[in-house]
């Protein structure tokens, strides 16, 4: 099972809506066959690890990260595919939360007289799978915050110079979180600020996770690294109502998805935001900024993992903080997250929190 979840980690970031899911076939002791879900959702992983087994699949014990799906979508239900193939017994941590599975797939196998096991290393899977399963259960993808700040929780000196705080090796890692993920989000502030390509790069890497804007007046730079390359990388611009039509009209023709958001506060709704986002098809959001996006997503409870990376740089009191204003008045009130690892990264220091329970 440890494998079939580590075969499933490999397709984070280019299932989506579909969940990453991971299989091993195992008869007399020995691997047979594996696969894990392809790029775009399809095929899934049971059909391809039963298609390298062969005949050696009759009799087998199949391994699949999450519970085989029951209905005829674009592919048949893999549920039937491993009845068809005469696999004898199936270990599975967790059932399926999508409706139109949802136990079925356990219930189809055990009565075509297939042995099911559940409960295999269920809190990894669990893991594994957040974002699909928080997309199904709340209607938007999980949230991932990333924060990169001097040791004063800076995140940039007052004329706005952030490049770089942190390290190389630091940065690398931050190319591979993103590449884990089905989208990379910013704030209008730093697309303005930074001019980011938002990309995946130095990793050998061709996928490229869906690039987010959220900017209320759609006021971007046309001529921009995002901009010139909407043709070629997924860019999606969420806005308000209030965006002028010919900014939406001109980013339409520049290829780039136009997602209107509802709005409170004169800012874009983070929960609205979510919605759209999750309306859209994806699981799993790595936002790296800026301050004022950043606040609106933990002040709204939104924000299901906060990782950091801390420098050793100092650059006081006019630099720009990591947050924008939260509106906390006492300390009780603050959002408080709970460490899950902590660890050096070349020079710099990276930490992982995720909320209190």
């Amino acid at each position: 099972m440890a494998l079939a979840l580590s075969l499933g980690r490999r397709g984070h970031g280019q299932t989506w809506p579909n969940p990453s899911v991971g299989c091993v076939i195992v008869r007399d002791g020995r691997i047979v066959g594996r696969g894990w879900t392809a790029p775009g959702g399809r095929p899934h992983a049971e059909p391809q690890a039963l298609a390298r087994a062969g005949s050696a699949a009759r009799g087998a014990t199949a391994y699949v990260s999450l519970e085989p799906c029951a209905h005829h979508g674009k592919t048949p239900p893999c549920a039937e595919a491993l009845i068809a193939a005469g696999i004898s017994r199936v270990v599975a941590p967790l059932q399926d939360s999508d409706p139109r599975v949802s136990g079925r797939g356990f219930a189809m196998l055990r009565a075509a007289g297939v042995s099911v096991t559940t409960g295999v290393l269920a809190d990894r899977a669990a893991q594994d799978l957040a974002g699909f399963f928080l997309r199904i259960k709340a209607g938007r993808p999980f949230v991932t915050l990333k924060l990169a700040s001097s040791f004063d929780g800076r995140i940039a000196t007052a004329t706005g110079d952030s490049q770089w705080i942190t390290g190389p090796q630091a940065r690398r890692v931050v190319h591979a979180m993103r590449a884990r993920h089905d989208a990379v989000m910013v704030g209008a502030g730093t697309a303005r600020a930074d001019d980011p390509s938002l990309t995946v790069r130095g990793l050998g890497i061709t996928h490229q996770p869906v690039r987010i804007v959220v900017s209320r007046h759609l006021d971007l730079p046309l001529t921009g690294k995002l901009a010139q390359s909407a043709t070629d990388t997924p860019l999606w611009l969420c806005h308000g109502a209030s965006a002028d039509p010919r900014l939406v009209e001109a980013w339409t023709g520049l290829g780039a998805k136009l997602l209107p958001c509802a709005t409170q506060a004169g800012q874009i709704d983070a929960a609205a935001l979510l919605q759209a986002l999750g309306q859209a098809g994806l699981t799993s959001v790595f936002c790296e900024g800026g301050g004022a996006l950043a606040a609106s997503l933990l002040s709204a409870g939104l924000v299901d993992e906060l990782i950091g990376f801390t420098a050793g740089v100092m650059i006081g009191a006019e630099g720009r903080p990591g947050f924008g204003a939260l509106g906390i008045a006492q300390l009780a009130h603050a959002p408080r997250y709970r460490l899950i690892e902590a660890r050096p990264v070349g020079p710099d220091i990276l930490h992982r929190w995720q909320p209190q329970d």
